[in-house]
């Protein structure tokens, strides 16, 4: 069984590329935030996804660790595809998404970043109404993806997985969902 991780900055059309492939694939999707959310709720820390970012760092960590081991039980007996993110942009800058104590328990086959060019990027956040999304120049943009792919082959230095980058260019939707679906043969 196969554990692949999906990332892509906002606006790159990973979800959207996802949700195509799924399609065409067997593949369970885990959401990395909601895993959490699911186990800090259950624990009774907190009542929404929200309310993580709020608890002390420790336990933050140890729901962190005890999510990715939880999505690699799951790739014991399905493929699955964790959609998370792999560097969070902050005012401060920019924060790891994979910490080294969740590649650790994680382990993943493959890293996958969905990218599209700046501008692309920027009209479509533009022209989705249903986000608020934080408006970001061309030149924050280009840096937030090479940041992903600087920290993607630090991950996978750590898990000895592969990094696959996909150009989700506009119009072509067909294009990388067959060049995803190849990877997740």
């Amino acid at each position: 069984m196969k554990l692949i991780v999906l990332t892509g900055i906002p606006g790159s059309g990973s979800t959207t590329v996802l949700k195509k492939s799924l399609e065409e694939v067997d593949y369970i999707h885990l959401n990395y935030g909601d895993v959490m959310t699911e186990i800090a709720i259950d624990e009774g820390v907190v009542e929404n996804r929200d309310q993580l970012r709020k608890l002390s760092p420790d336990v933050q960590k140890n729901i962190q660790k005890r999510a990715a081991a939880k999505i690699k039980e799951n790739s014991k007996s399905e493929n699955v595809i964790v959609d998370t993110h792999c560097t969070i942009a902050t005012p401060s800058g920019f924060l790891p998404g994979l910490p080294q104590w969740v590649l650790e328990e994680l382990k993943p086959d493959t890293f996958i970043l969905v990218e599209a060019y700046p501008d692309e990027i920027m009209m479509r956040r533009a022209s989705d109404e249903t986000r608020d999304r934080d408006n970001e120049m061309y030149n924050d943009i280009k840096l937030h993806q090479e940041m992903n792919r600087a920290a993607s082959m630090a991950y996978a230095t750590i898990t000895g997985a592969t990094v696959k980058i996909l150009e989700n260019h506009n119009n072509q939707l067909d294009v990388i969902v067959n060049q995803m679906i190849e990877v997740l043969k």
